[in-house]
């Protein structure tokens, strides 16, 4: 993973050089507030800050800022004051959006800045320092391994970055709890931008083998394996590309020896054709991110791992390309799947669903975990529904569902729970075949969550439709990146709040 900012914490400082930027609150009076540490450095300066201030009309509004250009009678470079708003409503997830403004702040040319964490009214929390430090590794990301002429002032070298705070030894040791999960999100959304002629189904299941540098075991199975399982749902999908599937199990053992697991399983179509019901030409490069769920899998478990989360964690993975040549499944087939159930191919470009309900019922039956929760670019249709804010969520556990919803609005990435019902699932009701893989225009994602819950039997669990959150989705305060690493602060929080010893 590209590590592109080094962060280190240290006391207030007693003077100001090169890039710094400081905080003020939205004050009572119109004025932006300063904490009296804050005063003090810039009183070399004299009331060029005030004057600035209003002469810019900057009141200290969260997200609002000010600039200053080598501000005379101080040693700062440059100098850009961050408005937090009122400091006692933000919430750990408005933390992390100041440090994605204030990354977007800083000059491209900056090899190191300083931030200076003092805020009127007392203390800022460690662990604000430390979400804020993460805003500003997520929105420091870049993907441009494949460029081959550079801008001028682009770098491999590292933007050092000093937070300066009261308790430093405390921001020091939250940001450590938070490294591993940006260090997780990196990994999602790298995996998300590769192109499909480099990230194969057998190129990605390597890649996860960099998982057992954080004591995360990992399995590949070939199709040879799958074939002895049965999953004839999952290598239906991928026989028409010269490129073998392969299903990938990771375990994190954080937990109990002999408590159950609790279980990810992420659609990972590397790329999606549409198969013989062929997509149309525009647009079909994003395919490339068809694989976003399983992406998420992959990084989360990495930031279970890195902070050694106190959880028996399983993450599956199943891994295919979806191509139309003359050995692809055809609208009209039957394939069995390895439940037993078998299922009528109405649509070869309603893939993802045969593919996880497979990986479904294999992580149920091998490892009866506590719940299961899959994440999948799983359908247009939920994009219709809900646009790019939320993920749909569909779930046959109340509590569960409670858990994820609460877990997205503390990390902001949202979702909402959507319907299942014994009337939608008729819809998917075959006449040749235990069931259909699509059941038409209306409905589409709850159909396809209908279809998944018949993998599952009765352990809890929960479906995250990420189709208009995984990719291409509009840039925040903390992402830039067509491929958003969407999930894996959503459900290392989950996990954090309700299933650790």
């Amino acid at each position: 993973m590209p590590d592109t900012v080094k962060f280190s914490f240290a006391k207030l400082p007693a003077a100001l050089e090169g890039v710094t930027v400081l905080l003020a609150a939205e004050g009572a009076d119109g004025a932006p507030a300063l904490a009296p540490a804050v005063e003090a450095l810039l009183a070399p300066a004299g009331d060029l800050f005030a004057r600035a201030a209003q002469a810019d009309r900057f009141d200290g509004k969260s997200g609002t800022s000010l600039e200053l250009i080598a501000p005379t009678g101080l040693g700062a470079s440059r100098l850009i004051v961050l408005g937090v708003g009122k400091p006692a409503e933000l919430k750990t997830f408005d933390w992390l959006k100041l440090g994605g403004t204030a990354a977007g702040k800083l000059p491209g040319s900056a090899k190191e800045a300083g931030i200076v964490f003092a805020l009127p009214g007392g203390e800022v929390p460690p662990e604000a320092a430390a979400e804020f430090a993460l805003g500003v590794r997520l929105r420091a990301y870049s993907f441009d391994r494949y460029k081959t002429k550079k801008k001028p002032d682009d770098s491999a070298s590292k933007l050092k970055v000093t937070l300066y705070i009261e308790d430093d030894a405390g921001a020091k040791r939250a940001f450590r709890k938070r490294e591993g999960i940006g260090e997780g999100v990196v990994i999602a959304r790298d995996l998300v931008n590769e192109p499909a002629n480099v990230l194969t189904p057998t190129e990605f299941a390597r890649r996860t083998g960099d998982l057992a540098k954080v004591d995360v075991e990992v399995e590949v199975l070939g199709e040879k394996e799958l074939r002895k399982l049965g999953m004839g749902a999952l290598l239906g999908v991928g026989q028409g590309s010269a490129q073998e599937s392969r299903v990938v199990v990771m375990r994190w053992r954080g937990g109990k020896e002999d408590e159950a697991p609790v279980a990810f399983i992420g659609k990972g179509v590397v790329f999606d054709t549409g198969g013989i019901s062929i997509k149309q030409a525009a647009g079909m490069e994003d395919m490339k991110g068809d694989m976003g769920g399983a992406a998420c899998v992959v990084g989360l478990m990495h930031a279970l791992a890195s902070r050694k989360a106190k959880v028996n964690a399983v993450g599956l993975i199943g891994l295919v390309e979806n191509m139309p040549d003359g050995n692809a499944q055809r609208p009209g087939d039957i394939v069995t799947s390895m439940s037993g159930q078998t299922i009528e191919i109405i649509n070869t470009d309603a893939e993802g669903r045969l593919v996880l309900g497979d990986v479904l019922w294999y992580a149920k039956e091998r490892f009866k975990p506590r719940f299961m929760i899959d994440l999948a670019t799983l359908t247009g249709a939920i994009m219709v529904a809900l646009g790019t804010e939320h993920a749909g969520l569909f779930s046959n556990d109340d509590t569960l569902a409670e858990r994820l919803a609460s877990a997205g609005q503390a990390t902001g990435e949202k979702v909402w729970r959507m319907p299942l019902s014994p009337d939608y699932d008729k819809m998917i009701d075959s006449k040749f075949a235990d069931m259909k893989n699509t059941g038409g225009r209306f409905g589409g994602s709850i159909t396809a969550a209908q279809f998944l819950k018949r993998f599952v039997a009765d352990v809890p669990w929960a479906h995250l439709d990420i189709a208009g959150t995984a990719m291409n989705s509009p840039s925040t305060e903390f992402n830039r990146s067509w491929g958003a690493g969407w999930g894996v602060r959503l459900l290392d929080q989950l996990v954090a709040d309700h299933y650790e010893s």
